[in-house]
């Protein structure tokens, strides 16, 4: 009888070691928190007016007509993108401006491409 030859593969290649930085299971949570806040259109649509406006701060009233929504509606989703750290809030008398953080945001950048470098970094002025 003839002995069969065990042919094995090299797995090396294959089987990469993984790079780059850990995510914490807490800074996974809080991130987490952050984009559930922008599943919302309205949302994108209140934080793309913010990150394009051109003083950089919108007041809350300003928001009602370009999203078609409510003030108190506009209000609540401000209120989510406040508690997920992604808008800010300046009370001046009675009303209330906000803005984006650009840091928030640049932070769900680098967790979905951890490449990224800000525009700003990589081409000089933007």
């Amino acid at each position: 009888m003839r002995a069969r030859e065990l042919r094995t593969a090299d797995l090396t290649e294959a089987c990469t070691p993984l790079r780059g930085e850990k995510l914490s299971p807490q800074r996974a949570a809080v991130l987490a928190d952050a984009f559930k806040a922008l599943g919302d259109p309205v949302r994108l649509r209140i934080l793309n007016l913010l990150l394009t406006a051109p003083e950089g701060k919108v007041c809350a009233c300003d928001l009602v007509d370009p999203v078609g929504r409510s003030q108190p509606t506009v209000s609540h989703h401000l209120k989510v993108l406040r508690e997920a750290g992604l808008v800010t809030a300046d009370r001046r008398g009675t009303w209330i401006f906000y803005s984006a953080v650009p840091e928030r945001l640049e932070a769900l950048t680098r967790v979905l491409n951890p490449g990224h470098q800000p525009a700003a970094v990589v081409g000089g002025a933007a």
